[in-house]
């Protein structure tokens, strides 16, 4: 039976810079994806991801398996199968899932020209593209903690930092993620981290905790954010959230009309070197 690294290996042979949205830059000896691109599509460090493919790191958290697999562009059962060659069960059907079907994932590779967000059902980001990192700031940059509502509600100072403002002000957004969350709560009512979250927003945030209290419900509208940019200064885009329904995922975009000033500022940060490996 082949090993965790191994098969790492082999699947990382089989996917193109092109099939994941990155460059496809000249004098490749292989035509498969090299460690240091598959580092960054997981957002971890190359060298854990050397250690992982020589068989001396050989306990991955089911965090960095579910990163490595939204990488790979794997399907339902290689997902399940690298679960169990890293000793771990596969993914519960009552749990949030992180997975993305390589169909949806190759939607979002061709989407990759705009700011893009690939949030789960409790708010968490689980994948974005170099536009969004340009944008936004980079989620790699803060690893630990990629949940929105943590964010919104002061509970992740990392996210927190994110430079965004709706037009309509903070109501909207504040009661579309509670109502998400209690949806979410609700359709997995075993997941741990979905309980976990809600209670520390409880105990953490009084906003949140009077939202939850009178059960307010809502939806996600069509929006215009502004957004502080360091080097193009004030950009107000279109924010639109596009849904999934049977991996329960939501899809964040930002777009700006052709031709606008807004539009060629994010033309801008379009051919500014991004920190890619």
């Amino acid at each position: 039976m082949q090993t965790l690294g191994e098969t790492l290996r082999i699947w990382r042979d089989r996917l193109s810079p092109v099939d994941v949205g990155l460059p496809a830059a000249g004098g490749r000896r292989a035509l498969g994806l090299r460690r240091e691109e598959l580092a960054y599509l997981a957002s971890l460090s190359v060298d854990y991801v050397v250690r992982l493919e020589q068989g001396r790191a050989t306990t991955p958290s089911p965090q960095v398996v579910a990163a490595l697999a939204r990488a790979l562009q794997l399907g339902t059962c290689e997902r399940d199968h690298l679960y169990r060659l890293a000793g771990l069960a596969p993914p519960s059907p009552g749990l949030i899932s992180d997975y993305v079907s390589p169909g949806v994932q190759r939607l979002l590779t061709r989407l990759g020209e705009i700011p893009l967000g690939v949030f789960r059902a409790d708010w968490t980001l689980i994948r974005w593209s170099p536009l969004w990192a340009a944008l936004i700031g980079d989620p790699a940059e803060f690893p630990d903690d990629h949940n929105l509502v943590r964010g919104r509600f002061g509970l992740s100072r990392e996210l927190a930092r994110w430079p965004v403002v709706s037009e309509y002000g903070p109501d909207v957004l504040d009661a579309a993620l509670v109502s998400d969350l209690r949806a979410a709560a609700a359709t997995y009512p075993d997941d741990p981290e979905v309980a976990a979250l809600i209670a520390d927003a409880r105990a953490g945030s009084p906003r949140f905790a009077e939202l939850w209290a009178t059960g307010v419900v809502g939806v996600h509208i069509a929006d215009r954010k502004r957004i502080e940019h360091p080097v193009v200064g004030p950009i107000t885009l279109d924010c639109d959230v596009l849904t999934v329904p049977c991996a329960d995922l939501r899809i964040v975009t930002y777009t700006a009309p052709a031709g606008s000033e807004d539009a060629g500022k994010l033309d801008f940060l379009r051919v500014v070197p991004a920190a890619l490996p």
